[in-house]
């Protein structure tokens, strides 16, 4: 991997000679496929969902890989109070206690990843009802079909975009129709799902951290340069938090190719506090070793010290599972071991909003942390070769 060039990122012949797959225009674009998913569930697709979710399920499982796992693990935060049974899986092998009386939701862009589509087959031969999401015919469609159950058709911008990262800049619209059946079957409020102001965030989002805003101006730009040469792990301070934690990481791990971790408080304080003191950690002045270390008497410094990324609930707004003071405790360990300490706020509003404004900006890190060691964000070599990545 090439080092870190900061002048990359506001060069736009040089981005994008790197960005041959357009993927930082495409993540720009998440707002607008959002409005125009949500058109269509309120519109042509409204009944056929009002009349899937017409019963409340005992359970709903979600299968999605890739990118689309938002839309599960947003599935499973925003339920968490509904009193019903939700889980996810991404493997071929749809768990067996699903039956008749539940809900599964299958979500794959390119429509054949074989996870979502082996497990909405089985769902359909068990009875279950089926909501598909992805791309138009092909055998995810075809089980749906089969189910008597909803496709919703989610493709983003396929012509601009390799298909591989397709899943994680449409994963946005993705969640749109499972989350409004949830809604329609009783799982979520009315409020839970404000579409409008979810798109309306991506867009405020992709507005502070377009690419020709330069770096010192550009949060999502400031954010990748904090990161650079750092192996971080991204800490959330509660449940509706961890979602953006979960998705940092993993776009961390597929768009910039860095290793990453993520945990969430309190369940992780004690995990997170003992990196803390380890080998990666750094020194006290943040340096990584000292300006005075010598690497022949001392030790080499580690090659990639720890960064941790802190994503928290808005300043002042008490919710639910969040301890403001145990947040504060852990920032203080790691900056007491050296280790540098990048906050992250989310915006007030829903949940859905909140996750929003967090990892929206993360994923725009994590592309322009990728351009700058001149990788293309949006194509990973080899992933196309392993079986069951069509996402």
């Amino acid at each position: 991997m090439h080092p870190f060039d900061e002048t990359l990122l506001d060069d736009p012949g040089r981005r994008d000679e790197v960005d041959r797959t357009d993927y930082l225009r495409s993540l720009a674009g998440a707002g607008a496929l959002v409005r125009e998913v949500t058109g269509r569930v309120d519109g042509d697709l409204a009944e056929p969902l009002r009349r899937l979710a017409a019963d409340r399920p005992r359970a709903v499982h979600v299968v999605a890989v890739g990118g689309t796992r938002l839309a599960a693990d947003l599935a499973c935060s925003l339920t968490r109070h509904s009193g019903v049974l939700v889980t996810t899986g991404a493997g071929s092998a749809l768990p067996g206690w699903i039956g008749p009386l539940d809900l599964v939701v299958a979500i794959s862009l390119s429509g054949a990843a074989d996870g979502p589509v082996a497990q909405a087959y089985e769902a359909a031969r068990r009875g279950a009802s089926v909501l598909t999401v992805g791309a138009p015919g092909g055998p995810l469609a075809d089980a749906a079909a089969r189910a008597r159950g909803v496709h919703v058709e989610v493709t983003g911008r396929s012509d601009h975009t390799h298909r591989v990262a397709r899943s994680r800049t449409a994963a946005w619209a993705a969640a749109v129709p499972v989350l409004r059946a949830l809604q329609l079957a009783g799982l979520l409020e009315a409020g839970a799902t404000p579409f409008d102001e979810l798109a309306d965030t991506l867009d405020e989002v992709a507005e502070r951290a377009r690419p020709d805003a330069e770096y010192f101006v550009n949060p999502a730009k400031t954010l990748a340069l904090d990161l650079a040469d750092r192996s971080p792990l991204v800490l959330a301070d509660g449940p509706v938090t961890s979602v953006a934690a979960s998705r940092a990481a993993a776009m961390l791990h597929r768009t910039s190719r860095v290793p990453a971790s993520w945990g969430r408080l309190p369940d992780d304080a004690g995990e997170i506090v003992a990196c803390l003191s380890g080998p990666a950690a750094g020194s006290p002045d943040g340096s990584g070793g000292g300006v005075f270390a010598d690497p022949y008497l001392d030790g080499a410094a580690p090659a990639r010290p720890l960064a941790l990324v802190l994503l928290r609930e808005p300043e002042g707004v008490e919710v639910d599972g969040v301890d403001h003071g145990l947040t504060r405790s852990v920032r203080r360990a790691a900056e007491h071991s050296g280790v540098r300490v990048v906050e992250q706020y989310a915006r007030p509003g829903a949940d859905l909003v909140r996750v929003a404004s967090l990892a929206a900006m993360l994923d725009l890190a994590t592309a322009y942390l990728a351009l700058g060691h001149g990788l293309d964000p949006g194509r990973v070599p080899g992933l196309d070769d392993i079986t069951g990545e069509r996402a």
